[in-house]
């Protein structure tokens, strides 16, 4: 008899794309869909105040000089200071302030929205739920007890095939241009442009993965050593034929790794 918990899952349709809350175990329904309401409420907001597609949101309004900083609602601000430690803990890879166009913090804010989404569910009597925006995932506990999530990471040459399974501590933010193509912005060259296919970031908070996948993405190697210096994520990168690079704590699921090769970044913390 299976020792994963029954599940079920929520599709909500939020900053342009649709985000999916499962639940793992049989608490009670109604204070279920109460937190996912909560969490719907946390994606809402974000999209209402961030998105750079609503010519009314604040955001939007920010970047064209109609509404100081201060005119804006508080979680812009919240939302910009930990942009600016995310530039400066990547070396300023990571750089909302450089895009055409003015201040965009959109490649952080659904790393952000999707955790803020998840600390809704904590009070829940689950064995575990998972936030997904798009492939990028912020989660807790496991499919049941004493378990972890897995997830994987496709090839950027065969999206049929897996590069890695990796075990879901927490979060995990995957960033590329295999199927968006060019799109991510290099601050230094101010060119769209990336260093590597695919760049993948775990740890403790999606925001902050968000920003280091993207960071990764754009910058290559070099901020893979500065990823690795902050306590608590790790980085693995994929090049356009699949082959593999990642810092020595990077959370391969243990009894997948016969499929798995490439070199691991020896960079110190």
């Amino acid at each position: 008899m299976s020792d994963v918990a029954s599940s079920t899952r929520h599709l909500i349709e939020v900053m342009g794309t649709v985000v999916t809350i499962d639940l793992f175990g049989d608490g009670d329904p109604d204070a279920a869909q109460r937190a996912v309401d909560r969490a719907r409420d946390v994606l809402c907001d974000a999209d209402r105040v961030f998105s750079t597609y609503k010519a009314s949101s604040p955001v939007s309004r920010l970047r064209r000089g109609e509404l100081s900083l201060g005119e804006t609602p508080p979680q812009v601000a919240d939302v910009l200071d930990l942009c600016q430690k995310a530039k400066t803990l990547t070396g300023g890879w990571f750089d909302p302030w450089s895009l055409p166009g003015g201040v965009d913090p959109t490649g952080y804010v659904k790393g952000w929205a999707a955790q803020g989404a998840l600390d809704e569910l904590r009070g829940l009597d689950v064995a575990g739920a998972i936030v997904n925006a798009a492939g990028d995932i912020a989660s807790f506990g496991g499919p049941g007890p004493d378990q972890v999530f897995r997830t994987g990471i496709v090839r950027p040459d065969d999206p049929q095939r897996l590069a890695a399974v990796v075990e879901l501590r927490d979060a995990i933010a995957t960033s590329g241009e295999s199927e968006r193509g060019a799109h991510l912005y290099n601050p230094f060259t101010q060119h769209f442009a990336g260093a590597v296919a695919s760049a993948s970031v775990t740890g403790p908070d999606l925001g902050m993965c968000d920003a280091f996948a993207t960071a990764l993405s754009v910058g290559g190697h070099d901020v893979m050593a500065l990823i690795h210096r902050v306590e608590g994520y790790e980085a693995m990168t994929l090049d356009a034929s699949g082959a593999m690079r990642a810092t020595p704590g990077f959370p391969f699921a243990r009894d997948d790794l016969s499929d798995v090769r490439g070199d691991h970044a020896p960079a110190p913390r």
